[in-house]
């Protein structure tokens, strides 16, 4: 039987994303995110951003452009999402028509920001499927920026939503929602991983994704010239806080963070063995090393391995045997 068989009998497996999320908006730096993207490989996703990407009053031109990347030769991997206005701006709808419209069949997801709760995602998720649909995306993946009051007090609500693959935090936002009742200092490190409102929330938001076996991403490092600031917050992020995909906002912010969220070649070499005599006992219980292992830590290595193949880790061979064999339809 296959692992995910066994491991989760049946049950939907937690989902895995490329842990790094880069977001550029002009068409110069899109199209050199496209560039990398191809060098590298789809080790990280690339967010369009229309939001914050379009100068006043070019808004429309902007998002044909962007359409008209993802649908071209250069979106080798679709692992190409765009974020998208928030549901209240006068452009949602045209953002959704001349992107979802053009290019529902290629996008990877589309992210929702400035939500005020549930009830607005799911307004934003009505408008997204009837132009979805028609284009031949059914249920085109949906990332939901957590950066209101009301999102994060009902983070639990907006994961569970099946066409929810994503929460992701949004520091500068959440931290001015508070009008200075938080200060500046929690937008950036140590601040923000030690203000108990901000760390309060992340790891509500955090709770939330996992729940639901869903993906939690980490805010942006503001610091793009210093590699090892944002080395550090996302090893901080994914070791005490869970987050398993963080915002990179400067190519050179990109391979840091992928490094920080891939695991180690010795994590991998003992996944690979525990996993190897956890087939050979039929997936029953084992002891190794002197320490007992069952399905419930089986399902843990099992991951380990997913996201080494997913941050383009050379596995050794016996590792590469394990997760690439063919999971049934």
């Amino acid at each position: 039987m296959h692992p995910s068989e066994v491991l989760f009998q049946g049950k939907r497996q937690p989902l895995l994303l490329p842990a790094c999320d880069h977001y550029c908006g002009s068409e110069k730096l899109m199209r050199k995110s496209m560039a990398l993207q191809q060098e590298l490989g789809p080790v990280f996703d690339i967010t369009f951003d229309c939001e914050d990407g379009a100068a006043a009053g070019s808004e429309a031109a902007h998002a044909q452009l962007v359409a008209s990347l993802v649908n071209g030769e250069d979106n080798r991997f679709e692992r190409i999402g765009v974020r998208l206005h928030d549901i209240d701006s006068a452009h949602f709808i045209q953002d959704v028509v001349a992107i979802v419209g053009a290019a529902a069949a290629r996008l990877a997801y589309v992210v929702l920001p400035k939500p005020n709760g549930v009830d607005d995602v799911r307004r934003a998720l009505e408008i997204i499927n009837r132009v979805a649909l028609p284009n031949g995306r059914a249920a085109l993946p949906v990332h939901v920026l957590i950066e209101t009051h009301g999102a994060l007090r009902e983070a639990y609500d907006i994961a569970a939503l099946p066409q929810v693959e994503c929460l992701s935090f949004g520091i500068m936002d959440f931290v001015s929602s508070h009008y200075g009742a938080i200060p500046a200092a929690a937008m950036r490190t140590p601040g923000q991983f030690t203000h108990p409102l901000v760390v309060r929330a992340k790891l509500e938001m955090v709770a939330a994704c996992h729940a639901h076996g869903k993906v939690a991403s980490h805010n942006v490092t503001t610091e793009i010239k210093d590699s090892a600031v944002v080395a550090n917050d996302a090893q901080r992020a994914g070791a005490e806080f869970g987050f398993t995909r963080m915002w990179s906002i400067h190519p050179d912010q990109i391979k840091p963070v992928v490094k920080a969220f891939t695991p180690r070649l010795s994590e991998v070499n003992e996944a690979t063995n525990i996993l190897q005599e956890a087939m050979a006992a039929n997936w029953g219980p084992i002891a190794q090393h002197g320490r007992l292992h069952d399905r419930a830590s089986y399902r843990y290595y099992w991951t380990v391995l997913q996201r080494a193949k997913l941050a383009g880790l050379a596995l050794p061979e016996s590792a590469a045997a394990i997760v690439n064999q063919t999971e049934p339809n």
